[in-house]
């Protein structure tokens, strides 16, 4: 039967409709170019698998389009951009790229296909993926369909929601689980977004997915909940008190701002649309056909159970073609709604582009030599000025972007960690949870080191490493204590300082190249940017990487040169700070025997003060022995002591704590030496340079690059195709949003013309 033709009133706001719906279709592909999202509103499908998710949305559409089974069958989300035309009697498809799309769907992307061809490519995609380590892809299969059947529609059809079992047999379903909950999640935070929430349940407390939707939508104030598979669901029902719960939910399960006030109850007769003997309806028409009776059976079944007729707005909630109706009127409010609020937001794209192609065409007319070599010395200065800025120390740029904690400084810069794989705890450190750069994040790295270096205690020393120390002199075969001890204590301390150099210099090696990428952040936000800037950043950054890598090589040398220094020949003066303290040591052992310490005396020279206090103790000692016969020492003890320590290698507990006081006070001079002169040379001979010698090294580079040619900096043809080229592309953006401008403008005077009329 043939078509009645509208009224006028009613063709001019069709005319206007059809009008909305082409722009906001050249909105979003003009977005997804862009690389933007339009604010155009959608339908986002959300339920589980099985829910009946795609049977609901090919009843919407009128037509099949997708594979629908058990399982995990929608891999992908499926957009869905559905024009009502009823010129066309059957499903005009056009598979459309989206952002980033590049391979097989650009290559198929923007030509008409056959229905058939994009049902293949869709099962071809699932396919795929299922076979993929990731499963999933957030990347939407994008399709235009105009159909006589379609309703003016976008529709995003995403997989299906899993429930896992427990256990750790299950994770793999579990981890699929996680993944598709988020990109669904991320499907539906737009707010322009109208959540479509499925539930295959017969009781409203049964919350599945509406678990993860609101998660998003707490209110349930975009969201439209629809109950699937009514055909199934009123059988179990025995009483009619239990269908009225189900069809009006108390307030106490959905006591929300539900959108569309309550749900919709939905049924899709099963079958597939096809010529081959499995298929049920030969054609889309008999599929239409199938549904509209569906919902008239539903509607005869729930009076049944109740024992009454439904009223008028009952039966408004029942059946696919009345959701489709309601999502229709919706969609069209908000695209109207939306209208005024997209004029300004194109006004500021367009101000944008334009400010765009202005910057480019200045940059196209500065590409001569002098001009060029001005912006680079330009840039050499700011860059410089910002390096100092971040050593002195500023707040500018973010720390939450480019600052690290002292955890994360240590994953990436390395730890201090000496021979036993000891580590200083955060909490002992300042400032240790505090996200750090430049300056700051130098001083914090030299305090940690100079914290744990300086709680090293000597390692422990065994009687076998006594007795091989002592070897044999080359003029008698007696004991050496003296030797001994500084024997074993300058081993100790090479081996325990050394690697503690080196991990020195790679972490602030580290930080110092740290500086690089914020310097070119600081310059580009006070929009010290212009043509070759990539060219001139990579040029400074390798530059000054060979810089910091050269002196911080160079620095450590000198470094090492004094820990070889301290840890090769024993200066008492320098090894030996705290004398008292040794004093101490050893009289708290040796007291009854004082005629050791006074032969360690005359055996250590450095324990003394200086000679002449050694020769006036020995003068007083003589006169006390001739005046005080009783405190003479035998000779018989001389002789315990010669056989003691010199002539036996047997060690005593006397000798053997000997050299162990010795050896912690050479190792702890060494360890205050080595601080102090690292620190210092680190300073002096690291920090230092980037002040006063890298603006030098900088500009020589800058220089000679400029005499041997401008290109090696520049490549002046590149960047003038470049820039030629991205002036073509603002332009043709430029008047893209103009003319977009003009039609939404033209559509907002319209719609305001029929309101009024109205």
């Amino acid at each position: 039967m043939a078509t009645p033709p509208l009224s006028p009133a009613d063709a001019e706001e069709e005319e206007a409709r059809e009008l909305l719906y082409e722009a906001y279709n050249e909105l979003q592909a003009l977005a997804a170019e862009l690389g933007g999202a339009a604010g155009a509103p959608a339908v986002v499908v959300v339920g589980h698998q099985t829910d009946g998710k795609t049977a609901l949305v090919e009843a919407l559409m009128g037509f099949q389009f997708n594979h629908v089974g058990g399982g995990t069958k929608t891999r992908r989300p499926v957009a869905l951009h559905l024009r009502f035309n009823p010129r066309c009697d059957a499903p005009q498809c056009r598979l459309l790229a989206g952002p980033g799309d590049e391979g097989e769907d650009a290559g198929v992307a923007g030509r008409p296909m056959p229905l058939a061809d994009i049902q293949a490519y869709i099962e071809a995609e699932n396919m795929r993926l299922e076979n993929d380590p990731c499963q999933f892809s957030d990347k939407e299969i994008i399709v235009k369909v105009e159909y006589k059947h379609c309703p003016n529609l976008t529709i995003i059809d995403t997989p299906g929601l899993i429930l896992p079992a427990p256990g750790r047999k299950n994770r793999v379903l579990q981890s699929q689980a996680s993944a598709v909950e988020s990109l669904v999640r991320a499907k539906i935070q737009h707010k322009e977004t109208i959540i479509l929430c499925l539930e295959d349940c017969s009781d409203w407390s049964n919350a599945t997915t509406r678990r993860v939707v609101m998660q998003v939508d707490p209110d349930l104030a975009r969201t439209v909940l629809v109950s699937t598979k009514l055909d199934t669901k009123i059988p179990q029902f025995a009483r009619p008190s239990d269908v009225e719960v189900f069809l009006h939910p108390p307030t106490c399960v959905l006591d929300v701002s539900l959108l569309g006030d309550s749900p919709f109850f939905t049924s899709v007769p099963s079958g597939r649309v096809g010529s081959c003997h499995e298929a049920v309806f030969r054609s889309n028409e008999e599929f239409k056909k199938a549904i509209s009776s569906r919902e008239f059976e539903d509607i005869t079944s729930i009076e049944d159970k109740l024992g009454r007729s439904l009223t008028t707005e009952e039966k408004e909630r029942i059946g696919v073609g009345n959701l489709r109706l309601f999502l229709e009127e919706l969609l069209r409010k908000r695209y109207i709604e939306s209208v005024p609020l997209i004029i300004p937001l194109l006004e500021k794209e367009q101000r944008n582009a334009t400010r765009k192609l202005r910057e480019i065409s200045q940059e196209i007319s500065d590409l001569d030599e002098a001009k060029l070599k001005e912006k680079a010395q330009l840039f050499h200065d700011s860059f410089l000025a910002k390096l100092s800025l971040l050593l002195k120390g500023m707040v500018v740029a973010p720390p939450d972007k480019f600052g690290e904690t002292l955890i994360n400084e240590r994953i990436n810069g390395g730890t201090f960690t000496g021979s036993e794989n000891f580590q200083l705890p955060n909490k002992m450190m300042p400032n240790a949870g505090m996200r750090l750069y430049g300056g700051a994040q130098y001083h914090r790295a030299m305090a940690e080191f100079r914290l744990v270096v300086g709680s090293i205690k000597c390692p422990p020393i065994t009687r076998e490493e006594i007795v091989n120390a002592c070897g044999v002199e080359d003029i008698h075969d007696g004991t050496n204590y003296s030797r001994t001890a500084c024997v074993i204590a300058v081993a100790k301390a090479r081996e325990t300082f050394e690697p503690f150099l080196h991990q020195l210099g790679f972490r602030l090696l580290y930080i110092l190249k740290r500086l690089i990428p914020i310097s070119v952040y600081l310059l580009e936000k006070d929009g010290e940017r212009f043509s070759g800037h990539e060219v001139l950043v990579r040029r400074v950054q390798a530059a000054f990487r060979r810089f910091v890598e050269s002196t911080e090589q160079s620095c450590r040398e000198r470094c090492m040169e004094d820990l070889e220094s301290t840890t090769r020949y024993v200066t008492w003066s320098l090894h030996n700070k705290n004398r008292t303290g040794l004093r101490h040591f050893l009289d708290s052992f040796v007291a009854p025997e004082q005629l050791l310490v006074n032969t360690l005396h005359e055996q250590l020279p450095g324990l003394n003060d200086n000679r002449q206090d050694r020769a006036k103790t020995d003068s007083k000692s003589n006169h006390s022995s001739d005046t005080n016969s009783s405190g003479a020492v035998p000779e018989t003890r001389l002789v315990d002591l010669l056989d003691s320590t010199l002539w036996n290698r047997k060690l005593v507990p006397s000798s053997e704590r000997l050299v162990y006081a010795l050896v912690h006070q050479i190792f702890h001079g060494i360890r205050e030496h080595f601080l102090v002169t690292t620190e210092l040379k680190f300073n002096c001979f690291l920090l230092m340079p980037i002040v006063d010698k890298l603006p030098v090294l900088l500009r020589q580079d800058l220089e000679s690059a400029f005499e041997d040619e401008l290109d090696s900096i520049f490549d002046v043809t590149q960047l003038r195709q470049s820039l030629g080229q991205k002036q073509r592309e603002l332009e043709i953006e430029v008047k893209r949003i103009k003319h977009l401008k003009k039609k939404f403008g033209e559509i907002n005077k319209k719609l305001n013309y029929l309101l009024v009329r109205q």
